[in-house]
């Protein structure tokens, strides 16, 4: 799933220090911001109205329901989104984040709400594609983006994900590495014109990222999610946005 890349832990390291005394407690008012992307179907899309959709949105009001609280949603860049929640501008990040060690030294996490999956390669059908040597795009600041700059391969980064499937089909690069959850509804509606070439296991699960200040938000979240799990609902929801094989607790 998505990650930050190492290089730029140590900034956003700083950025918590000098801003950590003004956010402390402000994500305990009534009316919680669940910041997420908007851009990275199923986990979270603008639907047709204009409103944040998706399995995030359904499992984040579900949550706040859970727990007590009112939830608003708001909108951030991927590239962006950590600083913007350190410095206020929302008190949760709920966008398909994974949990990882360099992360973790900027906020703070809740338990996972969805289990490690794979990432897959996908290119254009038909192509010998050597996805160690190639060219792979991937999306700035993601966990693939830094697995491809170590493979060995070019990395092209891209700020959304739908430009790092354009680069593919306008022959920028050989294949894209992402999310296979996020890639396979594009690979079986690309009627042939794209399959999956390779993949691999380098994300861990997927869980709300808060600011290290609130733990009494993180401690809510984390019984609500807890919850979820073990009465079934947060399976049932799993399957629902992405189908009935989809890797469930």
């Amino acid at each position: 799933m998505k990650s930050l890349i190492k290089g730029k832990i140590a900034g956003l390291a700083l950025s918590v220090a000098l801003s950590g005394m003004a956010v402390s407690g402000m994500a305990m008012a009534d009316t919680i911001r669940m910041g997420t992307e908007g851009a990275y179907p199923p986990y979270n899309f603008i639907n047709d109205k204009g409103e944040v959709d998706g399995f995030e949105r359904e499992l984040g009001d579900e949550l706040c329901k859970r727990a007590g609280l009112t939830c608003a949603w708001v909108t951030n860049e991927w590239d962006s989104i950590i600083p913007n929640l350190v410095s206020g501008n929302y008190d949760t990040i709920i966008a398909g984040m994974s949990i990882t060690d360099e992360r973790d030294k900027v906020i703070d996490f809740t338990q996972d709400y969805y289990p490690p999956s794979p990432s897959y390669y996908v290119g254009m059908a038909g192509q010998s594609i050597d996805v160690k040597g190639g060219v792979i795009a991937a999306q700035t600041a993601t966990i693939q983006a830094g697995f491809v700059a170590e493979s060995g391969a070019t990395l092209v980064e891209f700020a959304t994900p739908d430009e790092t499937i354009q680069a593919v089909r306008n022959g920028e690069a050989d294949a894209v590495l992402a999310d296979g959850d996020y890639l396979m509804p594009i690979v079986d509606e690309s009627n042939g014109e794209l399959a999956v070439v390779g993949q691999e296991s380098i994300g861990g699960g997927i869980g709300l990222g808060v600011r290290e200040s609130d733990g009494g938000l993180k401690a809510k979240m984390d019984k609500a999610i807890g919850s979820m799990k073990s009465d079934g609902t947060l399976n049932t929801m799993i399957k629902k946005w992405f189908g009935d094989d989809a890797t469930t607790f």
